[in-house]
């Protein structure tokens, strides 16, 4: 399959396009230094390799503004716009950590407020500027992302949710600028579950995601991913979701739902802009996302995309966390803004059978609101599928990882643990102390500090209360990020000590499609068993 610049286009005429960067944006970054997958390097890796490869010469660099409280609570409320616009004053600097410690998967520092205005101000100044014509299109390199921003809470890395306050602004704030029908196209690999509450009923916006779903087991876990959910009142039908079944998809199956799904809805809707919620997760060899879209598989998506709305498109950046896949996709798409020579490639790979079942479930289900899915596809379309095959690259980490998992399990579930052995003495405590396990740590526990309150006892904040530690006090001997090859179950907790937080649990059994980045600490260590024994109980030791 080829694929070039649409002949309705007219390539001859230099497009003007809008690149936003601020070096200011990465002074949001974990409190500690400790590494973290959403880190200021991901926006410098972009910036770098369009600057080495000349393309911002020829783009329109447009400056970084904060973007208006009053803009901001278009989707968000008061109360949270003043947490994030203050968190990094001095009068939080005693309280900073045990706030975030309450939200899932959020970090914040002194930096984080104005990074966090200044990534919201910048999609609504390039969206303003590509909705009244200085701009043909435009690419927010910002961060922090903002797809998770919920209206009261920050949540999965996100504070402000950036391209809901910028459809927002356009439609409530600049009615003068004709733009009556804004397409959101989501395709970071985690749904975009924010901005999908945001406009839930607004017919304005058609808000379309597609994203790993795993039947509600991939953050952010829940069912609101699902292909029924679909709007509500004025937005029924308007709320479109792709929800991939397993990891592995790529430049076939993301082609077949533009093919099939989204470009015939796009033709009916009739966008006045398109802006992306531009996350690249979804790109070969990211580490969180375990899907494979190529540097090509975006151009192709995006350049379907730009013969609506005159081309105006504007992409705001979500996630994507291996930096060399992030800046390769990134370059690809502002190519295809620029238009400046055709797109070269092929993909000769059919979809999975999962996909087609996928893509046939969202058009019976939308079909009474967009006839242009009515019609069933045709079977020898729909026969054309890929096996779903074990990435062997990876074979070796999954045995080792297994080999792992059943060195723990094993003598574990050899011990016979009454109830009544809470005490020191317990017979079988001296032979898990020989036992050096990983222990995958999620949420706020991805915090180093926090987690070390396990092993040597503590409070930090966000703790309700000290713990006492464990009977091994040795620290860690090593901490490394790393995929497993394991589902991971999301869900809420709260106990008397660490309060409320994130909790989850990985399967036991191993998937040749499944890959969870975590956060790992070695550690030698009876307490947590002990602790997993009587509180969590085999849930807890499935997690190993």
């Amino acid at each position: 399959m080829e694929e070039g610049g649409s002949s309705e286009r007219n390539d001859r005429v230099r497009r003007r396009v809008g690149l936003v960067y601020d070096e200011r944006m990465c002074k949001h970054h974990t409190p500690d230094g400790e590494d973290h997958p959403e880190c200021p390097d991901r926006i410098r890796v972009i910036w770098n390799k369009l600057r080495t490869s000349a393309l911002i010469d020829r783009c329109v660099v447009l400056p970084a503004k904060e973007a208006e409280d009053k803009y901001i609570q278009y989707v968000h409320s008061k109360s949270h716009v003043d947490l994030i616009r203050n968190i990094s004053s001095k009068q939080y600097d005693s309280r900073r950590d045990r706030i975030a410690s309450k939200f899932n998967s959020i970090y914040l520092n002194k930096g984080s407020s104005e990074a966090a205005v200044l990534a919201a101000g910048s999609v609504v100044e390039a969206a303003e500027k590509v909705a009244n014509g200085e701009l043909n299109s435009a690419f927010a390199i910002v961060r922090p992302p903002g797809h998770h921003a919920e209206e009261n809470e920050p949540m999965g890395f996100c504070l402000f949710n950036n391209v809901a306050v910028a459809a927002s602004y356009l439609l409530n704030e600049r009615p003068e600028l004709g733009i009556h029908r804004i397409l959101i196209v989501d395709w970071d690999v985690h749904h975009g579950n924010a901005t999908q509450k945001m406009f839930w009923k607004d017919s304005r916006v058609l808000f379309f995601s597609v994203h790993r779903h795993d039947f509600g087991c991939f953050y952010p876990g829940t069912d609101d991913g699902s292909h029924i959910m679909i709007g509500e009142g004025p937005g029924e039908g308007y709320n479109i979701n792709v929800p991939w079944e397993h990891g592995r998809c790529g430049d076939p199956d993301y082609f077949a739902v533009w093919d099939h799904i989204l470009i015939p809805v796009a033709k009916e809707f009739n966008p006045d802009i398109i802006i992306v919620s531009a996350g690249f997760d979804a790109a070969v060899r990211d580490p969180l996302g375990g899907c494979c879209i190529s540097p090509y598989g975006y151009s192709v998506m995006l350049n379907k995309l730009m013969d609506f709305a005159q081309g105006k498109v504007l992409l705001a950046l979500e996630g994507g966390y291996n930096l060399q896949s992030l800046a390769n996709s990134v370059h690809a798409c502002v190519q295809v803004l620029l238009e400046e020579r055709p797109i070269i490639g092929s993909c000769e790979a059919y979809p999975f059978e999962s996909t087609w079942r996928v893509i046939e479930n969202v058009r019976q289900t939308l079909s009474a609101y967009w006839p242009s899915l009515a019609n069933d596809l045709p079977k020898k379309l729909t026969s054309q599928k890929s096996q779903l095959l074990i990435d062997v690259s990876s074979e070796s980490e999954s045995e080792d990882i297994e080999g792992a998992i059943e060195d723990i399990i094993q003598p574990l579930s050899a011990l016979k643990v009454d109830e009544d052995q809470k005490n020191a003495s317990a017979s079988w405590r001296p032979e898990l102390k020989l036992v050096d396990i990983w222990y995958a740590s999620f949420g706020s526990n991805m915090w180093k500090p926090r987690f070390l309150c396990y092993i040597q006892g503590g409070q930090v904040e966000g703790m309700q209360k000290p713990s006492s530690g464990s009977m091994d006090k040795s620290l860690p001997k090593d901490v490394m990020w790393k995929n497993i090859p394991h589902r991971l179950f999301f869900g809420r907790d709260y106990t008397q000590t660490w309060g409320a937080g994130g909790v989850a649990f990985i399967h036991p059994e191993s998937s040749a499609v499944e890959k969870t980045y975590v956060c790992m600490y070695k550690i030698t260590e009876v307490g947590i068993i002990m602790l997993s024994i009587w509180a969590r109980s085999r849930v807890y030791l499935s997690s190993l």
